[in-house]
Parts: structure tokens; C-alpha cells; sequence
């Protein structure tokens, strides 16, 4: 991490500035009364950018360091959602042509407003890292430039500019409990933390069933499984990333799973008190805060609300309280 440049992260939220407004950071009281033991709840809308996602920040950060060499082969990245409709946003606003790699079987809702940003989208393989092994092949074979949802350091940097957005809105904050995934919102944070507010604890969340990258980080090497099954696409990998694992390892304090059910609990809480949508990836921050509320008794404490992008089948299933257990 200490290898890491700072001004990279500063540069993106320069490079940000002409399309993205800083989201908000709330409290709310029935939160608070929620999750319990002192502890004080802000919550980041990143929910509130555009494509509903902070991964908007990264895609945009990426495509602005393009050479106008890479914007001419155009771009191609491999998504479950979110990072795809950030690039092919990205793609629009700076008239870059997008190919975005899905899985079978994606959210249709998500892949539907890649393409009305304008993106070709392809569908083909089991999962996210089969995405991946087709976007390295059309990268192969098309010439396209990649932008890779956690492989790419101007990605992080610009999933970093929420971090240190969230330290500026609140100076006092004790600590970050955020989703992983492939990693990108929670390396950002610890590679702020590093450099901007060491005493900050920044803690990462994990789908019980897409354990890789957790279990990684417990053992302390990379590992890859065979499978990733949750509902919370988001989390869907089954490997870590060169990038971020890295990073994460390093600068995470602490690093817990939490289950389907809890994620969908989540949901129904941010819905509750604060009413807005998130979808599972997008309420896993708040799922593990909710398994850290003794450790972080009488902390002030960020989560982030990223994802309002959840599919309405799946929605319909959490407001009946139907059980992901054996989904």
C-alpha cells in the first residue's frame, strides 16, 4: 500500500469533478436505534450517483486516463452489473465505444441499462470469472482495451474518492465496515486510511457463499474456488484479485461473512429507516456491521449504500421474508 501514490487518488477526484457530485453522508436515527450498542450509523448514498453505484467513480476514473489510441480500439470489461453500467456510462458521456462481458443468466434489469447507455453486451459463461476469461479473449482477438473491475489502478483510485469523501463529511469517523466483492470500494478505503487517517479502522464484508477472498484473507494467501452462490451478485467471485488482495490484506483490521438471510435483513432495514433501495451487495456493509456491533460498541461508524439496482423478483422475495438459505 505504502508503494501506492496518493496524488493518483487525488488526481481522480479532479478528473471526477466535471461529472460527479459528492454523494451524501446520513444519519438516521432509527439506524442507530437499530443496530444498537452506541454505536453511530452514516450511511453514503453512493446510491444516489448515476447508474445508482459507486462504481460509476471507478469506471469514469479509468476511461479519462485513456490514450486516445485506447479510445479508438474502444474498451470491453466483464461485469455482474454495476461495473458495466458504470463503463458504459463512462463510454457514452466521453464517446468511447463499450463492450460489456456478462454472465448467463445476469440480472436482465442490469443488462438492459447497459445496453440503453448505448454498449454491446455479451453474454457467455457460468459466472463473473468466466466473464472475465471472455473479455481476456476478445481482448485477444479484437484489440479492445480492458478495464478490469479491480486489476486496474486508476479503478481504485477512483473508488477511493468515496473514502476520502466520507472523512471529509465526517472528520471523527472511528471506522468503515464496506462489501468486497472483488475488492475495489475496500482497498480504496484502506489506501485512504493509509495515507489520510491512520487511526481509521476499515473492516470488510463477504458473502458466506462466495467465501474466497474472505478466506483468503484469514490464511493469508490467495485462493480460488469452484463456485460462488448468493443472491448479492455483487459478491458472486471465486477468487481473489492481483490488485486488491494485496491492499486489503495489508490494511483491512477486520474481515467477516454474513449470510444470504442477514444481506436480505439489511435490505429490509435500509427500506425501513432510511427508505431507499439497495440491492444485496449494496446492504452487505450494513449485514456485517450488524455481526460487529460489540466489537464497535459506541463507535462512529460509515457504511455504504451502493446499489439500487436490484432486480424486482429478487426484491419481491426479501419483502415476503422468503429464506435464501437453500435458494
Amino acid at each position: 500500500m505504502d508503494s501506492l501514490d496518493f496524488q493518483l487518488v487525488l488526481d481522480a477526484r479532479t478528473r471526477l469533478e466535471p461529472f460527479l457530485k459528492p454523494s451524501p453522508f446520513r444519519e438516521y436515527g432509527e439506524l442507530n436505534e437499530w443496530i444498537g450498542n452506541g454505536i453511530r450509523v452514516f450511511v453514503k448514498h453512493e446510491n444516489h450517483l448515476p447508474t445508482n453505484a459507486f462504481k460509476v467513480r471507478n469506471a469514469l476514473s479509468a476511461m479519462t486516463m485513456l490514450s486516445d489510441e485506447s479510445r479508438k480500439k474502444g474498451v470491453i470489461a466483464a461485469t455482474r452489473g454495476n461495473h458495466g453500467l458504470g463503463v458504459a456510462l463512462a463510454g457514452k458521456l466521453l464517446g468511447v465505444a463499450v463492450s460489456i462481458c456478462v454472465p448467463e443468466g445476469n440480472n436482465l434489469e442490469k443488462n438492459a441499462g447497459i445496453e440503453a447507455f448505448g454498449a454491446n453486451l455479451i453474454v457467455r459463461g457460468k459466472d463473473f470469472d468466466q466473464a472475465i476469461q471472455t473479455m481476456q479473449e476478445l481482448v485477444a482477438s479484437h484489440g479492445f482495451y480492458p478495464i478490469h473491475s479491480s486489476n486496474c489502478v486508476y479503478v481504485l483510485s477512483g473508488a477511493a474518492t468515496m473514502s476520502l469523501e466520507m472523512i471529509e463529511q465526517q472528520p471523527d469517523l472511528d471506522a468503515v465496515v464496506l462489501s468486497v466483492g472483488g475488492g475495489s470500494q475496500a482497498a480504496g478505503a484502506a489506501w485512504v486510511a493509509y495515507n489520510r487517517k491512520p487511526e481509521l479502522s476499515v473492516y470488510g464484508v463477504q458473502a458466506e457463499g462466495a467465501s474466497a477472498i474472505h478466506d483468503s484473507w484469514h490464511i493469508g494467501t490467495p485462493q480460488s474456488y469452484e463456485t460462488a452462490t448468493t443472491f448479492a451478485d455483487g459478491l458472486a467471485t471465486r477468487s481473489c484479485y492481483e490488485k486488491t488482495f494485496p491492499i486489503l490484506k495489508k490494511g483491512l483490521k477486520g474481515f467477516v461473512k454474513v449470510s444470504d438471510d442477514e444481506i436480505a435483513e439489511a435490505v429490509r432495514v435500509y427500506l425501513r429507516t432510511t427508505h431507499n433501495l439497495a440491492e444485496g451487495a449494496g446492504a452487505a456493509g450494513l449485514a456485517g456491521l450488524a455481526r460487529l456491533r460489540t466489537q464497535l460498541a459506541g463507535k462512529k461508524v460509515g457504511v455504504v449504500l451502493s446499489g439500487g439496482n436490484m432486480d424486482s423478483a429478487t426484491l419481491k422475495r426479501i419483502l415476503n421474508n422468503e429464506s435464501f438459505a437453500n435458494a
